[in-house]
């Protein structure tokens, strides 16, 4: 079989058409009245644009919220291909939508949005996440964020959305359509932005950038009694922190518990955990996943982290379909990823290395085909939909752990 045709990220972005402001008002507005939207401007006093707004991502919400917080102004947004491909290339290119991979270096995505503000006067939306977050706090931020804006040149704005995630977590896709809020900070003006350095613009954006909706949910006693509000959870907390054994948690309305042991914890109507018998180990969700993390990284730095597993493969080269390309197999090792799959007739290994790797895009149960992760080439993305119960999560982990330690030990190489 011939390889199909790539996508096009060279063609020049267009503004926004009038679909876009028709969709504002039909769907993204009346949906934040009905959760009773609030956003507090800061220091945003005579900004006029076009800037870079970078926005929070946790789920198909922020993109409401980001059209609330933009309006009346004309903007243009980055979508990876996926998206493309459910909502069709023409509609995404006349809303002023940019295509791109993740985790690849991609110098048109670069030169269109320079384009974007330059040419086209819009501001320009980025979730430098590349996204969703999975345990309602904050994903990895690559360090290439920094170098963009010092490319820019324009103020930088930042939308951080607190409620969206608890709403509607990746893990459990059903909408509750609870109360969401906004602040919208201008951390670097139009003054800064010529001389600021590196550092300083990510020490801004970490500092903007930290969240914990569990945290916040708490706070603000913002109220789910979904029936099934833990549903779900365990592709998230996969690791029993009772007797230590991974996958063989499960959940099902209210609760989690594990197959292993037995021992089993309720979520409240405030997104807290409570153990039925015994300690409760991790009251809050985010401390669960971070002790998991904790794990994996000891993993990786003791040298005995080894994943593989049988996967179905399928390729997305451009925005029209996905190809089926068999079975294959993945593979991940301190040293990288590795993908061996048939690829359009041909036998074909993808390899990226720990250093070039930084961050892994997870699905859980993708359009209901399956838990997956996509790896992706500058020409084409690799969809693969795993065997093995309840490993993503892990995987994702490992994929940054690993990523990190491997820049740490080549900063030491070179005296850095």
């Amino acid at each position: 079989m011939k390889k199909p045709k790539s996508f096009d990220f060279s063609k020049k972005p267009k503004s926004p058409c009038f679909l876009m402001s028709v969709a504002k008002h039909i769907i993204s507005f009346p949906d934040l009245r009905k959760r009773k939207f609030t956003l507090e401007r800061i220091n945003m006093e005579g900004l006029e644009g076009p800037y870079l707004m970078l926005v929070t991502h946790s789920s198909m919400v922020d993109f409401n919220v980001m059209l609330k917080a933009t309006h009346p102004h004309k903007v243009n947004n980055v979508m990876t291909l996926e998206g493309f491909n459910t909502y069709t290339e023409p509609l995404m290119r006349s809303l002023g939508v940019l295509g791109t991979r993740k985790y690849i270096n991609d110098m048109n995505l670069i030169r269109n949005i320079k384009y974007c503000i330059e040419k086209l006067g819009n501001t320009f939306v980025l979730f430098p996440e590349a996204r969703y977050s999975l345990d309602g706090c904050t994903s990895y931020i690559p360090s290439s964020t920094a170098k963009l804006i010092k490319v820019l040149k324009v103020p930088v704005v930042v939308l951080k959305i607190q409620g969206n995630f608890i709403t509607c977590p990746q893990w459990n896709k059903i909408n509750k359509k609870t109360h969401v809020e906004a602040q919208m900070v201008q951390i670097i003006t139009r003054e800064e932005c010529k001389d600021i350095s590196l550092d300083e613009i990510a020490n801004r954006i970490r500092e903007h950038f930290t969240y914990d909706d569990y945290k916040w949910q708490l706070e603000n006693k913002i109220k789910i009694d979904h029936p099934k509000r833990a549903e779900g959870l365990h592709a998230l907390l996969y690791k029993c922190p009772h007797c230590k054994v991974e996958s063989q948690m499960d959940s099902k309305g209210a609760k989690l518990f594990c197959n292993a042991c037995g021992k089993t914890w309720e979520m409240d109507e405030y997104g807290q955990l409570h153990a039925l018998d015994g300690k409760t180990e991790f009251s809050h969700i985010p401390d669960w996943s971070n002790w998991e993390r904790a794990c994996v990284r000891k993993e990786i730095e003791d040298g005995t982290y080894y994943f593989e597993d049988t996967v179905r493969v399928e390729t997305l080269p451009g925005s029209l379909k996905f190809y089926k390309q068999g079975e294959g197999t993945l593979i991940q090792t301190p040293e990288g990823t590795t993908v061996k799959c048939n690829y359009y007739g041909e036998e074909y290994t993808l390899f990226r290395s720990a250093k070039s790797l930084e961050s892994m895009h997870i699905e859980y149960d993708y359009l209901g085909r399956g838990d997956c992760v996509d790896i992706s080439i500058p020409d084409d993305s690799f969809w693969c939909y795993v065997s093995k119960k309840d490993c993503i999560t892990k995987i994702s982990f490992a994929t940054e752990e690993i990523h990190k330690l491997a820049v740490k030990k080549w900063c030491n190489k070179d005296g850095v």
